[in-house]
């Protein structure tokens, strides 16, 4: 049985109007233009985003790894999401030994991730390290009150503001800001409330 962490998305136990799940697909959805060549999917949960990509640019891409933190996660993704362009891997995007163990890619997909770790800053270094030069990074994070405040969701060690959002690519030759409000991703419009934002980077 897989552990509910409480955010965790099992595609097989939900309804199809669920909004959490909706609002992952559409992530998912988002990414495939930008989507070519060796991909990683961080932070995989039980892999059903990592299928639909490998499935979506099988013409695109070389190979998807999924990777997650969670032993329970990538034993369940290995069990029901079969694709031959998809693997999946143990592992933890905060150790700077992974970039050893999985090599370097074209394409990185963070979707809420940055906000379980401790350190936001680190985050980014390692993900830039995992990143071939010229790659993309698609990466999205609910908002909050900031990095130094504590949030409501007790999964989250913080939620960015806009502002440090924006910030966190400055390393980053290409940016590229984008805003979702449930299904909807898109470029933002005055008088709209987001509550999560999603960058387009490349390195």
């Amino acid at each position: 049985m897989l552990e509910d962490t409480g955010e965790r998305v099992i595609l097989e136990e939900m309804k199809p109007t669920n909004q959490l799940l909706l609002e992952h697909i559409a992530r998912y959805t988002f990414s495939t233009p930008y989507v070519k060549g060796r991909v990683l999917d961080i932070a995989c949960g039980t892999g059903y985003g990592s299928l639909h990509v490998a499935k979506a640019r099988k013409k695109e891409i070389k190979e998807i790894i999924g990777v997650d933190i969670s032993a329970d996660a990538i034993q369940y993704a290995k069990q029901h999401y079969y694709h031959p362009l998809l693997t999946f891997h143990k592992g933890d995007v905060m150790n700077p030994s992974l970039k050893d163990e999985i090599g370097r890619f074209d394409t990185i997909l963070s979707f809420e991730t940055i906000e379980h770790v401790v350190d936001d800053r680190t985050f980014m270094q390692r993900i830039y390290k995992l990143l071939k030069p010229g790659g993309s990074l698609v990466l999205s994070t609910p908002f909050g009150k900031g990095r130094d405040y504590p949030c409501g969701s007790p999964f989250h060690y913080f939620q960015l503001t806009k502002d440090e959002f924006h910030q966190i690519f400055h390393s980053f030759s290409e940016v590229e800001i984008f805003y979702q409000r449930g299904v909807t991703i898109e470029p933002p419009r005055e008088g709209v409330y987001y509550p999560l934002g999603v960058a387009v980077c490349k390195r």
